[in-house]
C-alpha cells in the first residue's frame, strides 16, 4: 500500500507578512494568497498604520494606512524582501518604518510614493536600518507609477493573472538601486509640501 505525503497548503502564517495579519493590518486586498512561485506568498492592498479608537462593536476604517501595497514574501523568511507602497504624506513614513520594524531587511528593497513632495523629487531615506526609496505620485498609482520605474509594458504582463503579474513586477524591481539624493527624515519633513485634499476635485 503506497501512502501519499501531502503538503500543507502554504498559507500566510508561514511567512513574514503573519504578524501585519495576525495584527488586523492587511486590508481591502486585491490579492492575498500564494504566486506562482514555489514558497511565495503575494500581497496587494493597504497596510493600516494608525487604527482609529473602537467605540464597542464599531468597526472603523484605520486613520491612515499605506496604500496601494505591492508585496511577496518566501515561506520560512522572516523578513520581507519587497515592497511599494503609497502613504499621503512623508510624515507617515516614520509610522510605517515603526509599524514594519523588525519585518524589513537592509538587504531588501522598498519604494514609497507620497502625495506631498516635489514631483521632481526622488530620495533615499533610511530610517531604523531600513533604506526607503522615496517618490512622488498624484493622479496615478502604485503600479503604474512601479511598472514606469521597470520600464515594463503592460502588453509583457496582459496575459498573467493578478498573481503572476505582481511576481513578474517584482521580481523586476528587487535589488533596485534608484541613485536618488540621500536625505534624512527630518530633511523630508522640511521639504514636504501641504497634504492635497484628495477630494478636491472629486465629483460629489
Amino acid at each position: 500500500m503506497t501512502t501519499i505525503e501531502m503538503t500543507a497548503p502554504m498559507t500566510i502564517e508561514k511567512t513574514a507578512l503573519g504578524r501585519l495579519d495576525r495584527e488586523g493590518r492587511l486590508l481591502n486586498a486585491v490579492l492575498k494568497s500564494p504566486t506562482k512561485k514555489p514558497g511565495r506568498f503575494g500581497f496587494r492592498g493597504d497596510i493600516a498604520l494608525k487604527f482609529q479608537a473602537q467605540v464597542a462593536d464599531e468597526k472603523r476604517p484605520p486613520e491612515f494606512s499605506i496604500e496601494q501595497v505591492l508585496t511577496i514574501a518566501q515561506e520560512g523568511e522572516s523578513t520581507i524582501p519587497i515592497l511599494a507602497g503609497y502613504i499621503h504624506s512623508f510624515a507617515y513614513l516614520d509610522v510605517a518604518s515603526e509599524v514594519l520594524d523588525g519585518l524589513l531587511s537592509p538587504n531588501g528593497t522598498y519604494f514609497m510614493f507620497c502625495n506631498n513632495i516635489d514631483l521632481l523629487a526622488k530620495y533615499r531615506v533610511t530610517l531604523r536600518g531600513i533604506a526607503f526609496h522615496v517618490l512622488p505620485c498624484d493622479e496615478s498609482t502604485v503600479w503604474k507609477e512601479m511598472m514606469d520605474l521597470m520600464s515594463i509594458d503592460k502588453n509583457d504582463v496582459k496575459k498573467l493573472d493578478t498573481a503572476g503579474k505582481l511576481d513578474y513586477l517584482l521580481d523586476a524591481a528587487t535589488g533596485f538601486d534608484g541613485k536618488y539624493d540621500v536625505i534624512s527624515f527630518e530633511e523630508g519633513l522640511a521639504r514636504m509640501e501641504p497634504v492635497k485634499n484628495r477630494n478636491e476635485n472629486r465629483p460629489v
